[in-house]
C-alpha cells in the first residue's frame, strides 16, 4: 500500500498525492476508478476523500481476499517444491506435523511481478441505483442468497418509514422471498398488517414469514425451531392465515410444523375471531381425514383416468406444467395432453414455462446422468441414472413451440426494447432461477455455467482459513486441505495433487504443502500447468476443499477459496490480488466444497460452487471421494438447462429487433457489457417474469 502524508498547511482540499497513492493502492488489488468517479472524488475535501477510500479499499481488499496474510509452507513456491528431494520433503511435512511449525520463515525474495493485469473500473453510482438493485432482490422470481438477504434487512433497518414506500415493491412474486423481507420489516418495527398483507396469499406463505421470523429457513427445505410471539404477533400471523383461501390443504403439506407453530399461535384462544383457522389447526392436530388435490390426481393417475386428471390439473395451472412429462410418457394419446395444457399455458409463470421450454428442448439429447439441486441452505447437487423413457420428438416440438409463442405474447406486452444485441457467447451462461444457496464470491455466476480461463498457461489454486472461536465455541484445531483431481476425456482418473502428492512426475503440477493448524491463519496453493496436462492426456480438473479435521465450514470464523491465472508464476508475489480471477466464501454446512471444474482442453470454467457430505467410510480427503466426484463432475459437465441467449432472443422477438453488433443496438445482452451474466438481480426481476 502506498501511502501520502499530506502538508499541515492545507488539509481541507484533497492533495493530489493523496488521490494518486488510493489509484495506485487499487491498481495493486486490480481495480481503478472510472472517469466519472475520478472527477466527483477529485472536488471532495480532505476529510470526506478518507471517509469514503478507506472504508472502500477494506472492502476490495476483503473481495480479492488481500485483507490475511499468506505464509505457504513452502515460501519459495512453486520452484522450492519442485527442485526439493522426496526425502527432504518428507523430512519437512512430518517435522510440521510433530511441531506445528513451518519448516521455513516466509522470508524468500521474490521477483516483481511482470504480468499486465486488466483493471476492473470502480464506477459512481446514486441512491436511485442503490434502491433499484434493493428492490430488484425484492422483485426476483427467484430464491436469493444469504448475502442478499442481510443487504436488503440492512438497508430496511436504515431506511426512515417515510421512504419504505418508494423501496419497497407493491409485489413480491416469489414467496420465500416476500416472507424474508415481510419478517424483515416486523422485525424493525416497520410495518403492520396493512403494509405487508398483500404479499401473503397461502397458508405456505404465512408458515413462510413465522419462519423468517424466527431466523429459520425459509425454503422450508429444514424444519425451524420457532421463536415465542408476543400475543399481537400471534394475532398478526393467525389474521394473515384466515384471509388465505383453502388453508386446510395448503398446511397438510407442512403437517409436523403447523402442529409445532400452533402450540406456539394457541389458535383455540382465538377460535371466535378466527373460525377457519381453528377447523384448520384441529383437522392436522387431530388427524382427520380430508381430500387434497394432489391425493384426487394420483388417484387418477394410479387407475389411468387420464380425462379426470387433466380436468383437475386444468384448475392448477403451475401444477400441471409440473407433471407435463409425466403425463406424455404414460399416455397413448399425447396430443391431448398438449391440448389440455395449451388451454392454461397463459396462467403459468414465466420461470416455470422457461423451464418446461428447456427441458423438452433438450429431451432428445439424453444425458447419462440426471442432476437435481435439493432445495435448501447448503449447495448440494444429486445425481442419477438416465433411465426415463424418451418423449416423441413430435410431442416435445410441440410443447417447446407452445410455450414460446406464450412466453413472447407475454414479454411483448413489456416497454420496447428497440434494436437488440444478443451475444452467442452468453449461451454458456445459465438463466438464474435459484439462488438461496450460492456462496459469496468476488463474481457470483449461476451453477453450470461455463466461463472462458483468463491468458495465461497456469492456474494456480488458493485457499486461507483461520481456527479459533464461533459465537464462543472454540473450534479446536482446524486443518484444510486444497486438492486438484485430473480426468481425462471419459472421466477416468489420471492424477491428483494434495498433501500427500506434492508433485507431480507427469506434468507440471505443485502443492505448496500441508497445514495441519492455524491459529493466525493458514494458506495453501495448487499450481496447474495447462499445457502439460492436456498434452499428457489430462482433461477436467475437480477443485476440492476438505475439512481434514472434521469441522463444517459453517463453524469456521472465515474460510475462502478461488484462483488466479498467471502467465509467469515464478514472478510477483505468491498472492498476487490483481491477479485474482475470483474468490469464493466457503461458509456450508458440509466439510467438503467443490468450488469449481476446469475442462482444460475448451479452456473453461465450469462454476459449481457445491458441498458434498463426506463420506463417513473414509477418510475425508480427495482419496476418499473419487466416486462422488466424479458422479458431480460428469453431471456438471453434461448439465443442459435453459441458458441466457435463449432468454434474451426471446425478448428481442417479443419486444424488439435483432441487430448484428453492439454498436448498431439499443439494448445489449453480453458477457462484458450492457446486461451481463452477472447482473443476476436484474435478469431475476426484469426478464423472468
Amino acid at each position: 500500500m502506498l501511502k501520502h502524508t499530506p502538508d499541515a498547511a492545507d488539509t481541507k482540499k484533497l492533495p493530489k498525492g493523496y488521490l494518486a497513492a488510493a489509484l495506485r493502492n487499487l491498481q495493486g488489488l486490480g481495480y481503478t476508478l472510472s472517469p466519472a468517479l475520478f472527477r466527483a472524488v477529485q472536488k471532495l475535501p480532505r476529510e470526506a476523500f478518507e471517509q469514503l477510500y478507506y472504508p472502500l479499499i477494506a472492502d476490495v481488499r476483503r473481495m480479492v481476499g488481500a485483507h490475511v496474510h499468506y505464509a505457504p509452507m513452502y515460501p519459495g513456491f512453486p520452484e522450492q517444491v519442485m527442485q526439493e528431494d522426496e526425502a527432504e520433503l518428507y523430512f519437512n511435512a512430518m517435522f510440521h506435523y510433530y511441531t506445528w511449525e513451518l519448516p521455513y520463515a516466509d522470508s524468500v525474495q521474490r521477483t516483481p511481478l511482470e504480468e499486465q493485469v486488466k483493471l476492473k473500473v470502480i464506477d459512481l453510482g446514486s441512491i436511485t441505483e442503490f434502491r433499484t438493485l434493493i428492490r430488484q432482490l425484492m422483485e426476483a422470481r427467484g430464491s436469493i442468497s444469504a448475502e442478499d438477504q442481510k443487504d436488503i434487512d440492512a438497508v430496511i433497518a436504515n431506511t426512515a418509514n417515510e421512504e419504505l414506500d418508494e423501496l419497497l415493491p407493491q409485489e413480491i412474486p416469489f414467496k420465500e422471498n416476500a416472507g424474508f423481507v415481510a419478517a424483515s420489516l416486523l422485525r424493525h418495527d416497520k410495518a403492520d398488517v396493512a403494509t405487508i398483507s398483500p404479499y401473503f396469499m397461502t397458508a405456505t406463505d404465512v408458515l413462510r414469514l413465522a419462519v423468517a421470523w424466527s431466523e429459520g429457513d425459509v425454503s422450508l427445505a429444514a424444519a425451524t425451531r420457532f421463536r415465542k410471539f408476543k400475543r399481537s404477533e400471534r394475532r398478526l400471523l393467525l389474521g394473515l392465515l384466515e384471509r388465505c383461501q383453502t388453508i386446510t390443504e395448503d398446511m397438510l403439506r407442512y403437517r409436523e410444523r403447523w402442529i409445532r407453530l400452533g402450540e406456539i399461535l394457541h389458535p383455540s384462544e382465538y377460535k371466535q375471531r378466527y373460525k377457519r383457522c381453528e377447523e384448520a389447526f384441529d383437522i392436522l392436530r387431530n388427524n382427520k381425514a380430508f381430500t387434497t388435490f394432489n391425493g384426487s390426481v394420483e388417484l387418477a393417475l394410479q387407475y389411468h383416468q387420464m380425462w379426470t386428471a387433466l380436468d383437475l390439473l386444468a384448475k392448477r395451472p403451475g401444477e400441471f406444467a409440473r407433471r407435463l412429462a409425466k403425463l406424455l410418457r404414460m399416455t397413448r394419446e399425447p396430443e391431448y395432453v398438449v391440448m389440455a395444457f395449451a388451454e392454461v399455458a397463459d396462467q403459468v409463470s414465466t420461470p416455470v414455462l422457461l423451464q418446461v421450454k428447456s427441458y423438452f428442448a433438450r429431451q432428445r439429447e439424453l444425458p447419462e446422468l440426471r442432476v437435481f439441486f435439493p432445495k435448501g441452505n447448503v449447495a448440494k447437487a444429486w445425481a442419477t441414472p438416465n433411465t426415463l423413457p424418451e418423449i416423441s420428438e413430435e410431442d416435445c416440438r410441440d410443447i417447446v413451440d407452445l410455450c414460446e409463442q406464450t412466453l413472447v405474447a407475454r414479454f411483448a406486452v413489456r416497454p420496447s426494447l428497440g434494436k437488440v444485441y444478443v451475444d452467442e457467447r452468453l449461451k454458456d451462461y445459465l438463466v438464474p432461477f435459484s439462488q438461496r444457496s450460492a456462496s459469496k464470491a468476488l463474481h457470483t455466476l449461476v451453477r453450470g455455467s461455463r466461463i472462458p480461463l483468463e491468458e495465461g498457461n497456469t492456474v494456480r489454486f488458493f485457499c486461507w482459513w483461520k481456527e479459533g472461536k464461533m459465537d464462543g465455541t472454540s473450534t479446536g484445531r482446524v486443518d484444510i486441505d486444497l486438492s486438484a483431481v485430473m480426468y481425462d476425456k471419459n472421466w477416468n482418473y489420471v492424477e491428483h495433487i494434495s498433501y500427500t502428492n506434492l508433485r507431480s512426475a507427469q506434468y507440471h503440477a505443485v502443492h505448496s504443502g500441508d497445514i495441519v493448524t492455524a491459529p493466525y491463519g493458514a494458506s495453501e496453493f495448487i499450481d496447474l500447468h495447462i499445457p502439460s496436462i492436456v498434452e499428457y492426456g489430462g482433461r477436467y480438473v475437480v477443485a476440492t476443499l476438505h475439512s481434514f479435521t472434521g469441522q463444517p465450514y459453517c463453524n469456521l470464523p472465515e474460510c475462502f477459496t478461488g484462483w488466479m491465472m498467471r502467465k509467469k508464476p515464478g514472478s510477483g508475489e505468491i498472492y498476487e490480488p490483481a491477479t485474482v480471477s475470483n474468490k469464493i466464501d466457503v461458509t456450508a454446512d458440509t466439510q467438503l466444497a467443490i468450488p469449481v471444474i476446469l475442462d482444460l482442453v475448451e479452456r473453461t470454467v465450469i462454476w459449481t460452487d457445491l458441498s458434498l457430505t463426506r463420506d463417513p467410510f473414509h477418510v475425508n480427503n480427495v482419496e476418499g471421494n473419487q466416486k462422488g466426484m466424479v458422479i458431480i463432475g460428469k453431471a456438471m459437465t453434461s448439465l443442459k438447462k435453459l441458458d441466457l441467449y435463449d432468454l434474451f432472443t426471446l425478448h428481442a422477438k417479443a419486444r424488439g429487433e435483432l441487430a448484428a453488433s453492439p454498436q448498431q443496438a439499443d439494448t445489449v445482452f453480453s458477457v462484458d457489457q450492457g446486461v451481463t451474466p452477472y447482473h443476476i438481480e436484474q435478469i431475476m426481476a426484469e426478464y423472468v417474469v
